[in-house]
């Protein structure tokens, strides 16, 4: 009667064991071809080989390919390095980094600066030094207001003619290091043909200054110009004459010595110019 007990107890042993094998061999071959199918649904998109900066032409070896989920890769991404090379980089690249075709100029747009002029825009240079270039702290990518000084009708005058105006390139380099500063005597700035004949005008006729700003301030304060007269003499002795669409200032009047006369029994103060 023991043993029928204990063979009974094996054999419901045995066969709780083969279910719970089953059950598992049955979840393995559900997860298995899932996985499988995962790892299958592979393409290869291009990414950066090393650091491409902006204008860089690219060849074959700027570039590699990494293994990425089908239908997961970024917008714009390339699959063939052949849809990459020959043309320029339009952003600075960092290796790994994946290729869009959005940041790159057409294969016929040539490399280096032009690459970096969006339609209807224009990169004009002008010549600066350590002053103007706020001690080297303006490089490429930085914005900055242009401020001009010269001889007006009313004598020496600083105004601002360009607002928020992005930096292209600092001498021959069309990007930072590290956000080092760069000092160089050639600054190129990006701006609209209008604005493009407004600062080459002032830098042939007066005396250009870059001021720094933030770049996420995007308002736009349109200062009045100072005067010469005005800056050191005080508001009173402003200049009479202001430029085109500038509120004339009041003439300036000229400081007297008062003066106590005695004539006879008699007091008063005149009033000589100085």
């Amino acid at each position: 009667m023991n043993r029928n007990r204990i063979l009974l107890g094996l054999v419901a042993a045995l066969l709780v064991a083969f279910l719970a094998s089953f059950y598992v061999y049955r979840q393995l071959q559900r997860v298995q071809p899932a996985g499988a199918g995962n790892l299958a649904k592979q393409v290869q998109v291009v990414v950066a080989a090393g650091p491409v900066k902006v204008g860089q032409r690219l060849t074959a070896s700027d570039l590699t390919l990494l293994d990425w989920p089908e239908g997961k890769q970024p917008q714009g991404s390339l699959l063939r390095m052949e849809d990459c090379v020959g043309r320029a980089s339009i952003l600075p690249l960092v290796q790994g980094e994946i290729v869009l075709d959005q940041e790159l100029a057409k294969r016929d747009a040539g490399a280096g600066l032009t690459v970096t002029i969006p339609p209807g825009m224009r990169a004009v240079s002008v010549g600066v030094d350590d002053v103007v270039a706020v001690a080297g702290y303006v490089t490429p990518g930085t914005i900055v207001d242009v401020l001009v000084t010269g001889v007006g009708p009313g004598g020496p005058v600083t105004r601002t003619i360009l607002e928020h105006v992005r930096v292209l390139a600092v001498g021959q380099e069309l990007q930072t290091e590290g956000g080092k500063p760069q000092t160089a005597p050639v600054v190129t700035l990006l701006v609209n043909p209008e604005d493009g004949e407004k600062l080459t005008l002032a830098s042939a006729d007066g005396k250009i200054h870059l001021a720094l700003r933030n770049g996420v301030d995007l308002t736009d304060v349109n200062p009045l110009p100072i005067y010469g007269s005005t800056l050191f003499l005080g508001t009173a002795a402003g200049s009479a004459v202001a430029p085109h669409g500038v509120a004339a200032k009041p003439a300036p009047v000229a400081p007297a010595w008062p003066v106590q006369v005695i004539r006879g029994d008699k007091v008063e103060t005149q009033s000589f110019p100085q």
